[in-house]
């Protein structure tokens, strides 16, 4: 199992990558006024868009992987079940990047680089409390 606790682990890291880097390059994008750069942002986020999808499935998959195995007892722990919800809003900011990139490609984005700026730091706050979740189990 520490082989799939160490996929779970490389893939996390990936899925975040792309959470942390796709929003960066929404706040460019935003800013944008070239049309070839524009093209160019479009097809950086289409390509990062496809890591991190990569990242966050392979994540979850090794996730439960490791629930059902060994680690099937701790399901039941306050820790595990708000690390859990965490992992669920993720998804849910996962989803909205990839309809903020629906709408760059679309020609479609109604927001400024300041906003992208603050959504950008969203994963942050998601990270931090996965982590300590895991690593303190303050419950």
């Amino acid at each position: 199992m520490l082989w799939v606790k160490s996929f779970h682990i490389i893939f996390m890291v990936t899925w975040f990558a792309g959470l942390f880097y796709l929003p960066r390059i929404f706040v460019y994008h935003a800013m944008s006024e070239s049309a070839d750069e524009q093209i160019t942002f479009k097809v950086m986020e289409r390509k990062l868009m496809i890591m991190t999808h990569l990242g966050g499935a392979l994540t979850i998959i090794f996730g439960t992987w490791l629930l059902m195995g060994w680690w099937a007892p701790i399901i039941g722990q306050l820790w595990m079940q708000l690390k859990l919800l965490l992992v669920v809003v993720l998804m849910g900011y996962h989803a909205w990047c990839y309809k903020l990139m629906l709408n760059f490609r679309n020609d479609n984005n109604q927001r400024s680089h300041r906003w992208y700026r603050l959504f950008n730091e969203v994963p942050v706050l998601f990270l931090v409390g996965v982590v300590i979740l895991v690593v303190v189990r303050p419950f």
